[in-house]
């Protein structure tokens, strides 16, 4: 290829940089994963020249067929990428002048690598976006199914890591995937935004050739046109709305896998982590970690400094392209890549645990968190809350001082000292599991409400799921 060395800019210079500058500011690395893309949104272009008379039809049905051929070839790996090229895009079309000569060269016209880019940047995005959301669809199904098996199964909800009210382990993994459902909406939100076809801006100002800008948007799909020709080279927002949705999708797996982390230890030991995604100790010999918890953990800071990276490149930039411009992609695939693979493993972790139901059950007991019931109890019977939340504490107070773990084991004629209004009726209202009955509103830890959410989750992930 005689002429992939040379920049697509380099005819307005006599001189320029020297290889190793050339090779500094080379983004080949990284955009190469756009290489399919970069075709497609050529192909498109090619067509367009042709049906809009801007080049002969002959040419332009060239330039498509040579495409094609380069689409396929780049696909099954029979063509090799020059690392060497400046970018994707210098790349591509020095293939297709290499191979057309002067009709190869036409496929840049009325484009700037400004818009380009950007198109490139969106179809990219376009196709790989829905495989993450496809992989927390696996994660909210991995996690109902959980659920279904444990509407009974009583737990601790905590408040500041101090136990609070008595929930089920359904109601607490229903908690974990109902933010995935909202993380599913944020990246469908991402793509709405991302859905603008971009080519036809030029540099910054368009072009005055009649560039057909609504065939090439229907030839790739795109819903509409991007606005103006200034922003649309110039706008990375989409960028730094995927990157925050990924950075929140990151957050949820991480708060996650802190549980997990705590859950596991002797302290607690509500869970057993499959020795399959566990690690053991170079020293000591019994040990066995919740490693792959606590590296999902820590990629999540990685995937924060991607978003800040991006938030910091673009704060000063004035319109239109710079060159800046060029790390977005390095710190967005980044910030992907990382999410992926830790949802994935997520997954196949949670689907692992062994939940010690039994040890669940009696994290109820003990820690009075059933005085919310008592107050409730007692609001019930007319009491003002205020009084009855100071009647409850008070009861919570004599059994500290008495050294009796429950209220429920403190004798009635004590109860009575709090507050007169309490009966034997009380006794069975304090079990956990009525405590739990009890709380049967839309939302709440009843097991019929939370079989509720898990038929609302399994339709969510059905609607959403894509056909094979």
């Amino acid at each position: 290829m005689s002429e992939k060395k040379s920049p697509l800019w380099h005819g307005r210079f006599s001189d320029g940089p020297d290889a190793d500058a050339l090779a500094f500011q080379s983004s080949i690395g990284i955009d190469s994963r756009m290489a399919l893309d970069d075709v497609r949104g050529s192909i498109a272009h090619a067509l367009m020249l042709g049906k809009a008379g801007i080049i002969p039809a002959d040419e332009s049905a060239a330039i498509v067929k040579e495409l094609r051929s380069i689409y396929g070839e780049l696909e099954s790996g029979s063509l090799k990428i020059d690392w060497a090229a400046e970018d994707i895009h210098s790349f591509v079309e020095g293939v297709l002048t290499e191979r057309l000569g002067d009709a190869g060269r036409k496929v840049h016209t009325g484009r700037s690598r400004n818009d380009q880019v950007a198109l490139d940047e969106r179809l990219y995005l376009r196709r790989i976006v829905p495989e993450l959301q496809t992989g927390i669809l696996s994660l909210v199904e991995t996690l109902s199914s959980i659920a279904s098996k444990h509407t009974e199964t009583l737990m601790t909800g905590y408040t500041h890591l101090q136990r609070a009210q008595p929930v089920t382990l359904a109601h607490h993994l229903c908690a974990w995937s109902w933010p995935l459902v909202r993380d599913y909406g944020r990246f469908s939100d991402a793509l709405a935004r991302i859905d603008r076809m971009p080519l036809g801006s030029g540099a910054l100002a368009g072009t005055g050739l009649p560039l057909d800008r609504r065939l090439v948007a229907d030839e790739l799909g795109f819903s509409a046109l991007t606005e103006n020709s200034l922003d649309a080279v110039s706008d990375r927002d989409y960028c730094l709305e995927l990157a925050s949705a990924i950075a929140i999708l990151m957050t949820h797996l991480s708060r996650y896998c802190e549980e997990i982390i705590i859950w596991s230890t002797e302290e607690f030991k509500f869970i057993e982590l499959s020795e399959k995604w566990s690690t053991g100790s170079s020293i000591m010999p019994q040990k066995k970690n919740p490693d792959f918890a606590e590296v999902i953990r820590g990629k999540t800071g990685r995937v924060y400094g991607d978003l800040i990276a991006l938030f910091t490149m673009m704060k000063g930039l004035p319109l239109s392209y710079n060159k800046d411009m060029q790390e977005d992609k390095e710190n967005l695939f980044d910030a992907y890549d990382t999410a992926f693979s830790c949802l994935r493993i997520f997954t196949h972790m949670v689907a692992s645990i062994r939940w010690n139901t039994e040890r669940l059950e009696s994290s109820c007991t003990g820690g009075h968190a059933n005085a919310t019931d008592l107050a409730d109890y007692l609001v019930r019977k007319g009491l003002p809350f205020r009084k009855a939340h100071a009647a409850a504490a008070g009861v919570v107070r004599e059994c500290i001082d008495s050294g009796i773990p429950d209220m429920i084991d403190l004798p009635l004629d004590r109860m009575k000292i709090h507050s007169d209004l309490i009966e034997p009726d009380v006794y069975p209202l304090l079990e956990p599991a009525s405590c739990v009955k009890a709380r049967d509103l839309p939302g709440g830890p009843n097991p019929d409400r939370v079989r509720e959410q898990i038929a609302a989750l399994n339709d969510f992930v059905i609607k959403n799921r894509l056909p094979l």
